[in-house]
């Protein structure tokens, strides 16, 4: 298959993805990186990597892919999509508070 030709699909998905993953940030109610940072400044959040050095504590070793700060309720989590040496996509979930692994690995 011609380089050209898988570029061109390349960028045809992400063109079709990046609205996909927009909605879902929205659909799980999800900040903005601004909101993410700001939470992060004002204590309402630990950072980003906190919440992977607690993954790393339980063992967790597989590799993030995607993270999303979110509500849950009254509280903000970490959503982690993750990509584990088996290959299949899995989801880990800290509390952005106190950065409990509340599931995952």
């Amino acid at each position: 298959m011609p380089v050209s030709r898988i570029l061109s699909a390349a960028l045809l998905f992400g063109f079709l993805a990046c609205p996909a993953l927009a909605a879902d940030a929205q659909q799980r109610n999800c900040l903005s990186k601004t909101e993410q940072r700001t939470a992060v400044t004002e204590r309402k959040a630990i950072t980003l990597a906190q919440a992977v050095k607690t993954l790393r504590e339980h063992g967790d070793r597989a590799e993030l892919v995607r993270a999303q700060l979110c509500h849950r309720g009254d509280s903000l989590v970490y959503v982690l999509t993750l990509l584990p040496r088996s290959g299949k996509v899995t989801l880990a979930t800290v509390d952005a508070a106190t950065g409990e692994l509340l599931n995952g690995h």
